[in-house]
């Protein structure tokens, strides 16, 4: 009766480490999945739960916002008039990216388009286009360019053009240094 004994217990401990084992890297996989936090230590399990229920009720609560916005959107255009198209200004958006510059321009399909001025501007400050890019998503028209920028200057051009068009070109909003000036 002893060697049955002494092998389930053994039994017993192979199958709980092998649970430890699979609960651990559960908790790895969770811990991938949530946004990283300051701290470098790693978190004790309560806590990560916490955080990622947390994070859940967050995502939660952005699409639900985002479904609002869409079911207004579509609201609109199912009454017969795009509400975005009568209101839709263009947005210009300036991301430093170090040594280059990534330029983003929406605007509408009836809107005058400043994309030129844009790119006068930049060319004149010393930026030298290296790529660009358009798509077309109902609406709107969506540009994407990028420079390679050797003035740090350029800055103040893109703010002082943005300011010389606001009037004559309805502009909503410039986004520069990675914050959101509105007009």
């Amino acid at each position: 009766m002893q060697p049955s004994s002494s092998s389930s217990k053994l039994d017993r401990n192979a199958m709980e480490k092998k649970r430890r084992l699979q609960m651990k890297d559960l908790a790895s996989r969770l811990a991938t999945l949530i946004p990283k936090q300051p701290s470098k230590k790693r978190l004790p399990l309560p806590d990560l739960l916490d955080q990622a229920i947390a994070y859940v009720k967050q995502q939660k609560q952005n699409i639900d916002e985002l479904e609002r916005i869409r079911n207004e959107q579509n609201k609109g255009v199912e009454d017969g008039k795009d509400k975005t198209e009568s209101s839709m200004f263009p947005v210009l958006a300036v991301r430093d990216m170090g040594s280059a510059l990534e330029v983003n321009l929406i605007t509408g399909l009836n809107k005058k388009v400043f994309l030129h001025e844009v790119c006068s501007v930049l060319e004149e400050e010393g930026a030298e286009a290296v790529s660009a890019s358009y798509s077309t998503v109902g609406d709107k028209i969506f540009y994407t360019i990028y420079y390679r920028v050797y003035l740090t200057s350029i800055y103040d051009s893109i703010i002082y053009m943005h300011e010389q068009y606001i009037g004559e070109l309805d502009v909503l909003s410039v986004v520069v240094y990675g914050q959101h000036v509105q007009y």
